[in-house]
């Protein structure tokens, strides 16, 4: 997919240039692959026309808030519309620009966000199972050697490893609720 910025190379408009400048600017600065299609260019009305025709924003600004047609700049991936100068600069603000763009899936963000807060959860259950560990030597006096110890030892890693487990699921759980949540969130923000 190609993502399209159409432009106006000779508008009379500081703020249309000025919005135009930004978007590149940003694109640029994030590595983001883009044409830019300049529709005042002779032999590209038939790109003026399909612009004015697919933009269901029209780009107002501070001089013109209700343009007759849709003001560049106006952001394609192929054919289909991303949206205007706003919604631009609305989803970099709020760090979805990809998703705005639709370079990337919608959920991509919150599974990646999702799997860092997993790591971090697990992180902290493994700091509370090692600290069980220490406090299990002071408390516990090892009893002599014999038949029924062993079945003692065998029965306090199996309690162990269940409380483990316990932890583990209760951390899957907390984090996928979470994972719900910001996936729920990041739709939302693609969605204005």
């Amino acid at each position: 997919m190609v993502l399209k910025v159409y432009v106006s190379g000779m508008s009379g408009n500081k703020e249309v240039k000025k919005r135009q400048q930004r978007v590149l600017m940003i694109l640029d600065s994030k590595n983001i692959k883009y044409d830019t299609v300049d529709i005042t260019e002779p032999g590209k009305e038939s790109e003026k026309e399909l612009m004015q025709n697919k933009s269901t924003s029209s780009g107002g600004t501070v001089s013109d808030p209700e343009p007759r047609h849709p003001l560049p700049p106006q952001l394609f991936n192929d054919e289909e519309y991303c949206g205007d100068y706003d919604a631009f600069d609305m989803a970099n603000e709020i760090d979805t620009l990809e998703v705005f763009l639709k370079l990337a899936p919608a959920d991509t963000t919150a599974v990646c966000t999702a799997q860092i807060e997993l790591k971090q959860e697990n992180g902290e259950a493994k700091k509370e199972e090692a600290e069980a560990e220490e406090k299990k030597p002071e408390e516990e006096q090892k009893p002599e050697a014999g038949d029924g110890d062993v079945k003692d030892e065998a029965a306090e890693k199996a309690e162990k490893l269940s409380a483990t487990t316990t932890n583990s699921a209760a951390v899957k759980t907390t984090s996928d609720s979470q994972s719900d949540l910001l996936l729920h969130s990041e739709r939302a923000a693609a969605a204005m």
